[in-house]
């Protein structure tokens, strides 16, 4: 029965350019669901609303798009679905690979961006490529990202014909989160269609101003799904998990340490209302199946980032972001049970997140260096977060975030607006404050040589028990500080600015965040300019950039530097980007048992030229270089050097289901006696898809340093040092949450001590895990 059959779509005739007003599509309601083929065999499509991708906004400016592309909607009580139609003129060019989820950027893709309450915060975004491999991502408009790690259960099947290729999908309405009271609902929407040829080119359903700063303000509408609702939401999710551990001492090739563990684990999703999601999980399997991209850890004071990527963690992770990193849950690294509560009503947006942790795993931050601290003491880990949305304009919101153990605590407020004047202008701003307190004894882990109770007096840079995170954490009694950050933009279509003051206290701690730096004062000025050439092989050029100035809460000079660089976007699918740093720093200090930096570091003078490419000669070959050279400081001997660093990397489609990615980074460090370091590191990852459904995964990444220890002058490294690790898995994804993994994995290492490549590791492993969506 067909409940509503207003079947318009189309431009206002007042409508213009950045007007969400420019684009109305009425979905009508049916009572009839269809199977998803690929095939538009059944007669309820012929009630569907149509449209038609009438525009190329990028990389020409609104002009008619060279291809045609139509799409058609309709939605059932339970589910919205879309078919669309890709016609080409030369099918065979068309560009699709058989890969997994959320990897198939670069392909022929059509998409479907959803904002299901229509307030310009945040958009739900499907992309299916022409053999209905699936990626889906979250975009926020608060913190100007866009995030693919949130994984929907939906249903999409692509295929090639003889005219171009057609694509249909399923998007039940338990995937969102929508205001039900409403008998009509009204969204925020658009359709988009990615056409890489030897420019990527996107057609859209409407134009697309490129003098308004807000990307969500510029969606189109979608009224209809009369009495939608999300039905029975609720997913149990069963898992089981088993390896294998063998670890052994490498020096000797001693014998091996077995332990084997089994854990079963349960999740739990419940759309409590279609506005209300809570989340749970006992007992559950945080293991990263996916090791982490390789990074090379070499002549770096500050502590390396690694992106959260574990499921539980990541389901509406935008209902807490911030303009800061406060909430980073990779800080929360074994957790026995977790649970989460996520609702918005009207204007409202609530948050919240409780999990223990094994440990107590935080960051010590300083304005020179930064390091992980680890307390061997189960952590209670709690974050809310509170946001209020009277406008598409202006949002105000809070967070709390409270890490806590037996002598042990941090807890974090903060207060956060974002601004929006007119289209062109955006001023956001947050105040956190914090109160920590560590344990006595907690600055010993960073004591070298392991004595702490030298004379500090006597301590002297390089000859020293203490180092900056001793003096970060050897704190009596409570500790409290604050940080500020105002960051101002005015972005046009040919030109922008902006100007950003942040100041961290020396006291500021975010335990359960990735805030690096405390003591420091920073104030940055940019600004940049575009054009837009038409025929040309470059189709975007922008000359950009800024000034920035730090000092210590003491108004001591940390770093001073002026930058400037030009952009290019154009044909091969080509980016292109260089430019030239000119600054300032200071060095280690000298007597690191006091915080002061005059008389107590040395400042160095620093020219450094970087480049940045990537490009698709052919559909089957990405190519990318990453380098930069010039001078740089050497932070083991305090000293300025001269660095090197090249990295180059290659992403080879060898078939439609076989792609070889390649990266391997070269960096050298020299001083004025000679060559310091010589640092090599290669990541190869091969991923053969078998199906849609299933693939086989071998991934080595390699790392290789040399350094000459006469050139040292206060410690004596190995001369060299190597480690590998390889994995090798097999997956079966039935859906993103009912999985099968096979795998193993091992790890090697060498150096002074030990000849070769010598095995010190070996893990198998195994997990199954199944959806029951009830």
């Amino acid at each position: 029965m067909l409940m509503a059959c207003v079947l318009s779509a189309g431009v206002t005739p007042l409508s213009f350019a950045g007007s969400s007003e420019q684009f109305h599509l009425t979905i009508p309601t049916i009572n009839q669901e269809v199977e998803i083929d690929g095939d538009f065999n059944e007669a309820v499509w012929q009630q569907a609303a149509e449209v038609t991708l009438k525009y190329e906004t990028s990389p020409g400016e609104n002009i008619a798009a060279p291809v045609t592309t139509s799409a058609k909607v309709f939605a059932s009580k339970s589910s919205l679905y879309f078919a669309f139609i890709a016609h080409d003129p030369a099918p065979e060019q068309i560009r699709v690979n058989l890969r997994d989820r959320d990897k198939s950027w670069g392909d022929d893709m059509v998409g479907i961006k959803l904002d299901t309450f229509n307030n310009a915060r945040l958009a739900y975004q499907f992309f299916i490529n022409a053999y209905g491999v699936q990626s889906d991502s979250i975009e926020n408009e608060l913190t100007g990202q866009e995030s693919d790690a949130w994984d929907g259960i939906w249903y999409s099947k692509g295929k090639l014909t003889d005219k171009g290729y057609q694509v249909e999908i399923q998007l039940p309405l338990r995937l969102f989160n929508f205001d039900d009271r409403h008998p009509l609902q009204t969204w925020g929407i658009e359709l988009i269609r990615f056409y890489p040829r030897n420019k990527t080119h996107r057609f859209s359903t409407h134009k697309i101003d490129r003098n308004v700063s807000c990307q969500l303000c510029q969606l189109g509408t979608a009224t209809g799904l009369e009495g939608a609702t999300q039905g029975k939401d609720l997913q149990i999710t069963p898992s089981l998990v088993a390896n294998q551990n063998n670890q052994r001492d490498a020096s000797n090739a001693g014998p091996w340490d077995d332990k084997t563990h089994v854990e079963a684990g349960v999740d739990l999703r419940w759309g409590i209302t279609p506005t209300t999601l809570l989340n749970a999980t006992i007992n559950p399997d945080f293991s990263q199946i996916e090791a982490d991209a390789g990074q090379l850890d070499v002549n770096n004071t500050f502590a390396l980032f690694f992106p959260e990527k574990r499921a539980f963690f990541l389901d509406n992770k935008d209902y807490f972001d911030t303009q800061l990193e406060l909430l980073h849950t990779r800080n929360i690294s074994s957790p026995d049970y977790g649970i989460k509560l996520t609702s918005k009503t009207d204007d409202h947006t609530f948050a919240m997140l409780a999990a223990n942790d094994e440990q107590s795993q935080f960051l010590v931050p300083g304005n020179l260096s930064s390091d992980i601290a680890v307390i061997d003491e189960q952590s209670h880990n709690v974050a809310t977060r509170y946001r209020f949305d009277p406008s598409k304009q202006f949002s105000i919101g809070g967070l709390v975030t409270l890490k806590q153990a037996n002598d042990y605590h941090n807890y974090l407020a903060s207060a956060d607006i974002k601004y929006q004047p007119t289209k062109q202008d955006t001023l956001t701003a947050q105040y956190a404050h914090s109160q920590t307190a560590y344990p006595e004894d907690l600055f010993t882990q960073f004591c070298n040589n392991n004595d702490c109770n030298q004379d500090l007096a006597d301590c002297q840079f390089g000859n020293c028990a203490l180092n900056e995170r001793v003096l970060r954490t050897n704190k009596e009694d409570e500790f409290d500080d604050g940080m500020l950050n105002v960051t101002y933009l005015h972005e046009r279509r040919n030109w922008y600015a902006s100007s950003q003051y942040q100041s961290i206290g020396r006291d500021f701690r975010a335990d359960l965040g990735f805030i690096d730096k405390v003591d420091v004062n920073k104030f940055v000025i940019g600004g940049g300019y575009m054009w837009y050439p038409q025929d040309n092989f470059f189709n975007r050029i922008e000359l950009g950039g800024d000034w920035d100035i730090s000092h210590s809460e003491n108004h001591e000079l940390l770093e001073q530097e002026a930058e400037m660089f030009i952009e290019f976007e154009g044909g091969l699918q080509s980016y292109m980007a260089s430019g030239i740093v000119q600054r300032k720093r200071v060095g280690r200090r000298h007597n690191p048992s006091i915080s002061d930096i005059d008389n107590n570091t040395t400042m160095f003078d620093e020219t450094l030229a970087w480049f940045y490419t990537n490009l698709t000669p052919i559909g089957s070959l990405k190519l990318e270089l990453d380098m930069y050279l010039g001078d740089d400081i050497d932070f083991a001997n305090n000293r300025s050097a001269t660095v090197n660093m090249f990295n180059p990397g290659v992403e080879w489609k060898l078939t439609e289901s076989l792609v070889l990615d390649v990266s391997h980074r070269y960096q050298t460090l020299d001083v004025d006696d000679g060559r310091l370091f010589t640092a090599n590191l290669s990541d190869v990852r091969l991923n053969w898809q078998l199906t849609l459904n299933s693939f086989i995964r071998f991934s080595t990444v390699y790392t290789h340093i040399e350094r000459d220890p006469a050139l040292y002058l206060y410690q004596k490294p190995d001369s060299l040092y190597q480690d590998l690790g390889n994995e090798l898995l097999y997956g079966y994804k039935l859906n993103p949450q009912s999985v099968f993994y096979l795998g193993y994995s091992d790890a090697f290492v060498a150096n002074d001590d030990i000849d070769s490549l010598t095995q010190d590791e070996k893990t198998y492993f195994m997990k199954v895990s199944y959806a029951w969506l009830l």
